[in-house]
């Protein structure tokens, strides 16, 4: 079972709380992160895009760097984890990109792999004169699948001809290729639609977890993920997401997690709202409807595991167990003590990472 890190390329991470541990993004801290989460045997790391933060009194998000540029940063800098970046699509081009994940490839052979945003903020890219219209929340996927044939094609052939509604190209060439003609594509898709890219063209799909200890509760979209894989009969594995907030007993755990429920950035989260409800066309299980509901939008909703080191370790084994599940993805209220509590206190004890 594959254990991930999704580094803290925004300010605060994913808590958007006054009372959570406050700090900026930059590259010594997840140069720190990643080489502590590799030190312990972690097996992959990816960063978010966030072109636009919500505001508020913990200006979250408003403070990110960028995926592509700090990925390579880090490519120099470690030996053997995995690393993803995330692309906007409404932002690189396709040939660019996977121009862009050649070079970091060379930097970190076989190590690196590309994370597909189809974008559901229109705030991110209207700033920028780049919002397509709301048009596009009908057709991202369909963008999505031209955008990946096209990287695809570079990367197996060197060039491509490939012609669609969004891209054309004309003898658009790639060299160097990828040593193998391959990088790994993830997808983050929660709805129907969503799954079947995954399902198509992806290697992973991240599954969001839901729920205060409750870590099974993400086994229904995982099934639907299994299933529409088996559909195209390509090998597509489940990445489900986290937050663990452990402390030395269940109570001591718990009372952090509730001071920073309590503490809740109001204000940034009314603008997430008002972002997400933009797409009038989103199912319920989509991303951009269950980040923001309302009994857990301090952290965007996913599962969360609260508990001592041990309680952490059992639920994080129940999670491994469900099937289509080929690794987990964690975030943590404090990243740097995190990860080494996970190492070093959480990890020895889960029967799933023996290995």
């Amino acid at each position: 079972m594959d254990i991930g890190v999704f580094i803290p390329i925004g300010n605060n991470g994913w808590l958007i709380s006054k009372s959570s541990p406050q700090y900026l993004p930059t590259f010594e801290l997840n140069k720190a992160i990643v080489q502590k989460a590799e030190e312990h045997g972690l097996d992959f790391a990816l960063s978010m895009i966030k072109l636009k933060g919500f505001g508020g009194d913990t200006e979250f998000w408003d403070h990110c760097l960028e995926s592509f540029t700090l990925m390579a940063g880090l490519a120099a800098v470690t030996d053997r984890i995995k690393l993803y970046a995330s692309t906007p699509i409404l932002v690189l081009p396709p040939a660019i990109v996977a121009r862009m994940a050649t070079t970091v490839d060379s930097i970190a052979p076989g190590r690196f792999g590309i994370n597909i945003v189809t974008g559901w903020a229109p705030g991110e890219y209207s700033q920028m004169g780049l919002w397509p219209g709301d048009e596009h929340f009908g057709n991202r996927y369909d963008r999505a699948v031209e955008y990946v044939t096209v990287m695809k094609e570079l990367w197996r052939e060197g060039v491509s001809n490939f012609k669609g509604e969004f891209y054309e190209m004309d003898d658009c060439v790639l060299s160097p290729r990828p040593a193998d003609g391959h990088i790994d594509i993830v997808a983050a898709g929660q709805s129907n639609t969503g799954m079947r890219f995954a399902a198509e063209h992806a290697d992973y799909n991240f599954i969001l977890g839901s729920g205060v200890n409750t870590p099974l509760a993400f086994a229904d979209t995982t099934a639907t993920l299994v299933d529409a894989a088996r559909e195209t009969g390509r090998d597509v594995g489940a990445l489900s997401l986290f937050m663990v907030i452990a402390d030395e007993t269940d109570e001591a755990a718990q009372a952090k997690w509730q001071d920073y429920h309590d503490n809740a950035d109001r204000a940034a989260l009314a603008y997430m709202a008002g972002e997400s409800a933009s797409d009038t066309t989103a199912d319920d299980s989509s991303t951009a409807r269950t980040i923001v509901l309302p009994e857990g939008a301090v952290n965007f909703n996913m599962g969360t595991l609260v508990g001592s080191y041990e309680t952490v370790a059992k639920m994080l084994d129940e999670v491994a167990e469900v099937n289509g599940t080929k690794g987990i993805m964690l975030v943590f209220d404090d990243f740097l003590d995190g990860i080494e509590n996970f190492g070093t206190r959480i990890q020895p004890l889960m029967k799933s990472r023996r290995a």
